[in-house]
């Protein structure tokens, strides 16, 4: 490689990147074909839930709100006795599951337990029963799993966001290098940042792929066999990393020379379009593309992700090298033009983050009363903050260059890589968490009622959920979870729910187990009010706690 010529480099790198697009090619050639659809929640069935029937049916019928699909073995139909009632696999057409079930079974209530994948690739679960000839005792379904586990949960957001980190360590280093990186300097030092970067964003995406596998199926960090990594990689979300990988590989054979020296300008523009390519495979693979408008939310997700690496990646590039080894001069030169790029790419971010922001928020109420609300408004006050860094950063550098003196810009740079790296860690979690809009109001048209909270015991913290918290039928589901939100097996429960302004005495609620530290619950509330649920659970012969929360019925 040391007596390659600079034409024998040049084609070597092309012909990388070459390779590299070949494998995003085939990779999208073997890409599903997917509707646009967002947080499918369960709709109807048939038997509908709770209904008692003359005989038992040949089938179970899920209808979906929106198109899912299957997690290899995670729905299952239980018969009174405890034994498998489902024959085969079921069949997915869109938002209709169909699964067998053996019509000769025992009269009795059966249980049906299902978790299935959303088209923004994160797990939808629920359970209910059904009774044949007449109601008994339900029956519980020990290889059920409702939610993901905490670690697993945790591990993706870690993922993500050393995937952001890895993309502005490598598009700030190629950005400064191609426009702004002075002759007489080194490359060494930019050389290693952007193979960190493409280290890091190489590493952060296989971990996403080998992760989604258990967090889809509600598994461990080594729950992952074959069949559900196949599955995996054959949906959107596997597409869509594959492309990214293939796309990093091909930009990897340009970068290579650009981090030896000039290149050319046609190198330089394949690789601005290999990256923003790349871009685009972050919002295919999240809630951009399975929102009310996937098109224009897939666009401005990919503008706002691009605009924050650029700035915050040559803000890295300004703190860790030029300011440090660029002497006054080029200081000069570089600081004005890097000033209105970031103004420029401080602008995009905002307007991309307001269009995204008000499709999925989609109102006030859920900015304040959802978790990815209160996330997003925790975004909004940190990046004003930061931008109020970055302006107090730009007014040095005009000062700077009015003055034509040194100006201490350093420090104000440091500060805003600070609070940025807040704002990416929000972001990871917000990308992980169901928009405002689909919270909200799960089913289109519903009545947005729903009811959450997590009340804590010196024993275990609970997770409170009822929906949709209004007059009439409610459906409660509790779980349990140790001090370190670990699930906390539950021997005995016991709930009951009183209104005690309109003198309704504590109604007991029957509850249903479905695994060791989740129950679930029906009952219809008489009238609005603020109703007081109170719930006792026993861990052990010895160790039991009663908390309580008021629940404000509509």
């Amino acid at each position: 490689m040391a007596g390659m010529n600079v034409v024998d480099r040049r084609w070597f790198a092309r012909l990388g990147t070459a390779a590299g697009l070949l494998v995003t090619l085939v990779a999208l050639l073997l890409a599903p074909a997917a509707p646009a659809s967002a947080h499918a929640v369960l709709a109807s069935s048939s038997p509908v839930a709770s209904a008692v029937v003359p005989s038992a049916p040949a089938e179970v019928v899920l209808t979906f709100s929106e198109s899912v699909r299957k997690v290899t073995g995670k729905i299952r139909v239980i018969a009174p006795d405890g034994s498998r009632a489902d024959r085969g696999e079921p069949t997915f057409e869109g938002a209709l599951v169909t699964v067998p079930v053996d019509p000769s079974g025992p009269r009795g209530t059966y249980l049906v337990s299902y978790r299935v994948i959303s088209a923004d690739s994160h797990p939808v679960s629920g359970a209910f029963t059904y009774s044949v000839g007449a109601p008994s005792t339900p029956p519980t379904d020990s290889g059920a799993e409702s939610r993901a586990n905490p670690v697993v949960e945790n591990a993706v957001k870690v993922a993500k966001y050393l995937g952001y980190v890895g993309l502005l360590l490598v598009v700030g280093p190629a950005l400064v290098l191609a426009a702004l990186w002075p002759h007489r300097l080194s490359r060494r030092g930019p050389a290693r940042l952007a193979w960190a970067g493409v280290g890091l964003l190489a590493l952060a995406t296989l971990a996403e792929l080998w992760l989604q596998v258990p967090y889809t199926a509600g598994g461990g960090l080594t729950d992952v066999t074959g069949a559900g990594f196949s599955e995996m990689l054959g949906s959107t979300y596997g597409t869509a990393h594959l492309v990214r990988l293939g796309l990093l590989a091909a930009a990897a054979f340009l970068l290579r020379p650009l981090t030896r020296g000039p290149v050319g300008r046609s190198d330089a523009l394949i690789l601005a379009v290999l990256g923003g390519a790349g871009l685009f495979t972050w919002p295919l693979a999240g809630h951009p593309a399975a929102s009310p408008a996937p098109a224009v939310s897939v666009a401005v997700d990919a503008v706002h992700l691009g605009s924050m690496a650029v700035w915050l990646g040559g803000l890295v590039m300004l703190a860790v090298f030029l300011l440090r080894r660029a002497d006054e001069r080029e200081l000069g030169a570089i600081l004005p033009i890097w000033s209105r790029w970031a103004a420029l790419a401080v602008a995009a971010l905002l307007l991309a983050g307001i269009v995204q922001g008000l499709i999925e928020v989609g109102g006030v109420r859920p900015l304040v009363d959802t978790t990815y609300g209160r996330l997003l408004l925790a975004k909004v006050g940190l990046f004003v903050l930061v931008v109020a860094v970055a302006a107090y950063s730009r007014w040095l550098v005009r000062r700077r260059t009015a003055a034509q003196r040194p100006v201490p810009v350093r420090r104000a740079i440091w500060a805003e890589l600070a609070i940025t790296a807040v704002v990416l860690g929000v972001t990871a979690s917000l990308v992980q968490t169901t928009p405002a809009r689909v919270a909200a109001d799960d089913v289109a048209g519903a009545p947005a009622g729903f009811f959450s909270t997590t009340l804590t015991s010196p024993i275990y913290s609970l997770q409170v959920e009822l929906d949709p918290a209004e007059r009439g039928n409610n459906s409660l589901h509790l779980y349990a979870y140790t001090r370190d939100n670990r699930p906390q097996p539950v021997a005995e429960w016991k709930v009951t729910a009183a209104l005690p302004s309109a003198g309704i005495e504590p109604i007991d609620i029957p509850l249903l187990p479905l695994t060791d530290n989740h129950v679930t619950g029906e009952i219809s509330f008489p009238s609005a009010g603020e109703w007081q649920l109170r719930v006792t659970a026993r861990t052990s012969d010895i160790d039991q706690a009663t908390v309580t929360a008021t629940v404000p019925i509509r």
